[in-house]
C-alpha cells in the first residue's frame, strides 16, 4: 500500500498491537535493546511493552512533574499497583508504613492485596484529631524501621494538607522510600520529586484529564534503575494505557494548568461563601484560615491555590442531616451530579456517609470537586440548593 505523507500538529494514534521490525537484523536488535527497558526504545516491538503515542503523552506529564521518566497505566488504581510492587522483593521486603487518610480504593488494595494475598507486613500512621502529629511520626519511623512509606498530599474527603516536607524529610532519614500520591494537589501546586519523594503516583483520570472522559494512571519518578523496574513490571503485568486514552490524555493537558488555577480560583471563593453561609454547618477547605493545616497548605502551596475540593457539612435538626443533604443533592442535580470522581471540568459532588460508611458517619457532610463554569453560575446554583433546605 502506498504511504500517505502528512504534516500533523498531533501525535498519531499508533493502534498496532505489534510493530514492524523490517528484518531480522532490526528483529535482533529490537529484542536486544528491549533488555535495557529503554523508556522510549528506537525500534517498537509490541504496544503491551511500549507504544509511540503512550510515550508522547507520558513525555508532556514528564514536563509538569519535572522528572526525568513518567509511565502511565490504564488506572489511578494500576499506577499504584506499579509503584509500590517494584519495591516488593518476596519474604526480603520490610515493613512498609501508609498514612491512614488516603484514597478508599488504596486501602482497600493495601488489605485485599497487600496483605490478604501477598502476605505483606503493613503498618498504618493515623492522624490525632485533624492532622498528623509528626512527633509520634518519628516515633512510629524508629519503632518500625519501615522499607516504605505512602502518603498523599492532601487527604480524601477531609482535605487535610501534609506537612509533607518534614514527612519526607523524617522517613528518607529513617532509610525508607517515599511514594507520594499527589492526584488532589497535581503538579501545579507542587511537585514532591523536588523535595525528595522518591516517586510520585496520580490518577491521571483526575485532574490531568480533567474531563471525565478517559481512566489512566501516572508514576513519575528520577531513578533511572527504579524506572527500568516499573518498566519490565508494567510489560509483565500489563498495566498499559490504550493508545486511544493517551491520545486524548494528551490533547486533554495542553488546558492542564489553564484549568487548575480555574479550579483552585473558583474552590477558593465559594468556600468562603459556604463558611458564611446560615444553612452551613462546618466547610473542611485549607484555603480557610480556620481549616486545621491552612498554614501547612500556606507553605507547600506558596500562593498558587489550595486545590478545587470542598467537603462541607449542612446545617439541620438532630436527626434531619440526611434529608437536608437529599433535599440539597435533588435541587442542584441538573447542574452538580452525585458522581463517584473528581477533577471535572463540571462541578460534581457526593455523599460522604454513603461512600466512607462508619468512617465518617456524618449523614450531612458533602464532597465538592469544584469545576471550572462560570463563577458566579456556580455559586447560584448552590446558593438555591441550599435554600431547598428546611
Amino acid at each position: 500500500m502506498k504511504k500517505i505523507k502528512v504534516h500533523s500538529t498531533m501525535v498519531p494514534i499508533y493502534r498496532d498491537a505489534g510493530f514492524h521490525l523490517i528484518n531480522t537484523g532490526t528483529s535482533i536488535k529490537a529484542f536486544k535493546d528491549e533488555l535495557d527497558h529503554h523508556r522510549a526504545p528506537e525500534n517498537y516491538i509490541y504496544s503491551r511493552y511500549r507504544n509511540p503515542t503512550v510515550v508522547a503523552a507520558e513525555e508532556q506529564l514528564m514536563k509538569l512533574e519535572q522528572c526525568n521518566w513518567a509511565l502511565l497505566t490504564q488506572s489511578g488504581l494500576s499506577a499504584i499497583d506499579l509503584a509500590l510492587s517494584i519495591f516488593q522483593q518476596g519474604k526480603k521486603t520490610g515493613p512498609w508504613l501508609f498514612f491512614s487518610e488516603i484514597y478508599g480504593g488504596t486501602n482497600s488494595f493495601i488489605d485485599r492485596v497487600l496483605i490478604f494475598r501477598r502476605g505483606l507486613d503493613v503498618r498504618r500512621f493515623y492522624p490525632t484529631g485533624g492532622s498528623y502529629d509528626l512527633g509520634e511520626l518519628k516515633k512510629m519511623l524508629d519503632e518500625v524501621k519501615p522499607a516504605l512509606v505512602y502518603f498523599e498530599c492532601v487527604s480524601n474527603p477531609m482535605v487535610v494538607v501534609a506537612d509533607c516536607e518534614r514527612i519526607i524529610s523524617l522517613a528518607k532519614k529513617s532509610g525508607a522510600v517515599v511514594i507520594v500520591d499527589n492526584t488532589f494537589a497535581t503538579p501545579y501546586l507542587w511537585r514532591p520529586l523536588e523535595m525528595g519523594a522518591d516517586i510520585v503516583v496520580h490518577s491521571a483520570t483526575k485532574y490531568l484529564a480533567g474531563h471525565g472522559d478517559l481512566t489512566a494512571g501516572v508514576v513519575c519518578g528520577n531513578d533511572p534503575r527504579m524506572e527500568k523496574d516499573a518498566i519490565e513490571y508494567r510489560k509483565y503485568i500489563g498495566h498499559m494505557l490504550s493508545p486511544d486514552d493517551a491520545y486524548r490524555l494528551g490533547a486533554n493537558l495542553k488546558t492542564f494548568e489553564l484549568r487548575m488555577k480555574r479550579h483552585c480560583d473558583n474552590a477558593f471563593k465559594l468556600a468562603g461563601m459556604l463558611a458564611a453561609h446560615d444553612k452551613i454547618e462546618q466547610v473542611h477547605y485549607p484555603g480557610l484560615a480556620s481549616h486545621s493545616t491552612h498554614e501547612d497548605a500556606k507553605k507547600l502551596f506558596k500562593g498558587k491555590g489550595f486545590g478545587g475540593m470542598i467537603t462541607f457539612d449542612l446545617k439541620a435538626a438532630p436527626g434531619k442531616k440526611l434529608e437536608a443533604a437529599e433535599k440539597f443533592i435533588a435541587a442542584v442535580a441538573e447542574d452538580i451530579p452525585l458522581v463517584p470522581t473528581l477533577g471535572n471540568a463540571d462541578t460534581t459532588l457526593l455523599h460522604v456517609e454513603s461512600v466512607w460508611g462508619d468512617k465518617y458517619p456524618m449523614p450531612g457532610l458533602i464532597r465538592l470537586s469544584v469545576g471550572i463554569e462560570e463563577y458566579e453560575h456556580l455559586e447560584t446554583v448552590i446558593q438555591n440548593g441550599l435554600a431547598n433546605i428546611d
